[in-house]
């Protein structure tokens, strides 16, 4: 069978044959002005390793810090020890561990992290590609049962198709007899050639009484496929290459089809004139509004089309201009034909397609617009809507949700008749996520504006980069459900972070607050440098005041502190839980607060620049006095020091 754009009549004798053509280094930490010090958190950590203290949280941040910076060698030699403590670490570890080794041509190692990687990842990719390989069986009988549909009532033995909304109108095609004289036959399809017929529309959705309409839009070839702008003073549909009495060709001496335009004068369609993407040597077909009538969609086999036919989009300017065309894309598109689109308020995207997965022929296919103009999933519509045969060019009324469709499945009059059906059920579409959040100062809470955010898939494959707001506020747009994503925020001053998130996998929205620390770390007169440096706090066992393994660890972050501002002085402050007398805890605090200061001198720290005092149980952190039950966490957090800077510059 030959195909050609000459024709927009629809299957048998129709215009599917028409639609098959239309185919992100810092400063010392010594540097001082107006009462503030400067602590590089980095640095300090590097300078603890060197004195042998060591935590897999300070190894992580070590490595990770180098990792981000771009030094890999040095990244590779703190994951090492990361990995060789056997610290949980997360699956992007492994990841960059492995990236890191194969800076340092360490390639067998490198391979067994991605392997660990790959094995800790979960099945993220899998369950994707199962996704992707679903039974389109099983998808169109889910979404099938949703219509009533009947015979709309106006048809005839000939192709009756294609419909639009106008006033209280129908507006449709047909090839019925015109009742000329002369009777002009396509000698494609041995019908009519079509014209735009008018009819009116029962509270059922029945058709009734129908007329033919905008004489002066009718020519003696084919006119079909109107669309009207809300205010009914303007129109676009398609006809022949044919114009004030001029009939164009292509190099085949074939009259292909064109979109025109016409505004209304009173009465009469009038202006009328050809869009400006058209040509002579394709086609263009079947125009669709957006609902706020910037977007005209349409069918094509314009150069860059993929199949025989495919779906574009072209922008309307607000000065009557036309940007370019766009192709829809792969996700839509398909070598076949994709023709007849219909775009509702929703930004719901129908369409007619033999190249995607149906019942047979042209079944009607839905797809969901983004808010980036792009469609991830096509679902078809199913039965009883669609059927075996071909099914194309719905409409439906956002209000009533009542609406038609072509087709020319068995038991109709003519080649194509127009059925009315009701939407009983909303079709359901994929989940949809949409992924945003905040950047803000860990310390200050301050909202970061300018920051740059990037988006990692969770192979940690760069999706995107955005840049914060005035206020802080990132958003990347549309996501996919139930799927894992990093995101890293870097900003000058600030140390590089990344957290993961995972996805829901309902519709929603996901907000992800993110903190990151200031690079120079800002202290005064009153602050706890336990605090301001996010040290831990230094416990004690019970009854005791000898310094354990894990607080002479983040006592080496105060040490560092004071070795590096050698004017700061500090008062150390200890204090112990309620339980025995207060006489007691009131000694053991200032046994504390005395150990302490004595580790500091032993490491150091002049004496002349601290001071210690004990507390015992007057301070409590919580409500854990005596004859208060807690629980040994509760009390813990009493067994504490602080440190608190009483001078900077003396």
């Amino acid at each position: 069978m030959k195909k050609y754009c000459l024709s927009i009549v629809l299957f048998v004798f129709s215009v599917l044959k028409l639609s098959a053509q239309l185919n992100f280094k810092t400063e010392k930490a010594t540097k001082e002005y107006d009462r503030y010090a400067y602590v590089d958190a980095i640095k300090t950590y590097d300078r603890m390793y060197d004195r042998g203290y060591k935590s897999s949280d300070m190894l992580l941040k070590l490595a990770n810090a180098y990792y981000f910076n771009g030094d890999l060698e040095n990244a590779a030699k703190y994951y090492r020890e990361l990995f060789e403590m056997n610290a949980v670490v997360t699956p992007e570890c492994c990841y960059r561990y492995a990236q890191s080794l194969k800076s340092i041509k360490e390639y067998e190692k490198a391979d067994e992290m991605m392997a660990r990687f790959n094995r800790e990842n979960g099945n993220d990719l899998r369950a994707q590609l199962s996704a992707n390989q679903k039974n389109y069986l099983e998808i169109i009988k889910k979404n099938s049962g949703r219509y009533t549909i009947e015979n709309a009532g106006i048809n005839s033995k000939y192709s009756d198709y294609g419909s639009a909304l106008y006033k209280d109108k129908l507006i449709f095609t047909t090839a019925r007899d015109t009742m000329n004289f002369i009777k002009r036959k396509d000698p494609w399809t041995g019908e009519a050639f079509t014209n735009l017929y008018q009819s009116t529309i029962d509270a059922d959705g029945t058709l009734k009484k129908e007329s033919r309409a905008f004489t002066n839009l009718n020519t003696k070839f084919h006119e079909s496929t109107p669309v009207f702008t809300k205010d009914g003073k303007t129109v676009y549909f398609t006809r022949n290459n044919y114009n004030n009495g001029k009939r164009g060709k292509d190099g085949k001496q074939t009259t292909l089809l064109k979109i025109y335009k016409a505004t209304l004068n009173g009465e009469k369609w009038e202006n009328i004139s050809e869009l400006p993407f058209n040509s002579d040597d394709y086609c263009a077909a079947h125009p669709a509004l957006s609902f706020d009538e910037k977007t005209l969609y349409f069918a094509s086999n314009m150069p860059g089309t993929l199949g025989q036919s495919d779906l574009y989009k072209v922008k309307i300017n607000d000065d009557g201009t036309y940007g370019n065309p766009e192709n829809l894309g792969k996700v839509i598109n398909t070598e076949g034909r994709e023709t007849f689109p219909f775009i509702t308020v929703k930004n719901e995207l129908y369409f007619a397609s033999d190249g995607h997965p149906g019942l047979g022929g042209l079944d009607v296919f839905v797809t969901k617009i983004a808010q980036d103009g792009l469609s991830k999933e096509v679902l078809n519509v199913g039965e009883p809507l669609n059927s075996s045969k071909d099914d194309f060019g719905l409409l439906i009324n956002p209000n009533t949700r009542m609406g038609y469709v072509t087709s020319n499945r068995e038991g109709g009059l003519g080649g194509d008749d127009i059925y009315k059906f009701i939407e009983n059920r909303a079709i359901e579409y994929p989940c949809e996520q949409f992924l945003m959040g905040k950047v803000t100062d860990v310390e200050t809470n301050q909202l970061i504006a300018n920051a740059k955010v990037s988006l990692f898939d969770s192979s940690f494959q760069i999706l995107k980069s955005v840049t914060t707001g005035e206020k802080g506020d990132f958003d990347f747009g549309e996501v996919k459900c139930d799927a894992k994503y990093y995101i890293k925020t870097e900003k000058e001053a600030y140390n590089t972070d990344e957290v993961s998130t995972t996805i829901a996998a309902d519709n929603g929205k996901t907000f992800v607050p993110v903190t990151i620390e200031k690079t120079l770390k800002k202290i005064t007169v009153g602050d706890d440098i336990a605090k301001v440096f996010g040290i831990k706090i230094i416990y004690f066992d019970l009854n005791k005041s000898d310094i354990r393994t894990d607080a002479a660890l983040e006592l080496s972050k105060i040490l560092d502190v004071m070795l590096q501002n050698p004017k700061i002085k500090i008062d150390i402050r200890s204090h112990t839980d309620s339980r025995n007398t207060a006489m007691y805890n009131l000694k053991l605090s200032e046994q504390r607060a005395t150990s302490t200061k004595a580790w500091l001198i032993q490491n150091g720290i002049d004496a002349s620049r601290l001071s210690a005092k004990g507390y015992g149980e007057s301070q409590l952190v919580n409500k854990c006095p005596d004859g208060v039950e807690c629980t040994e966490e509760e009390h813990q957090a009493n067994r504490r020091s602080e440190f608190v800077i009483i001078s900077i510059n003396d």
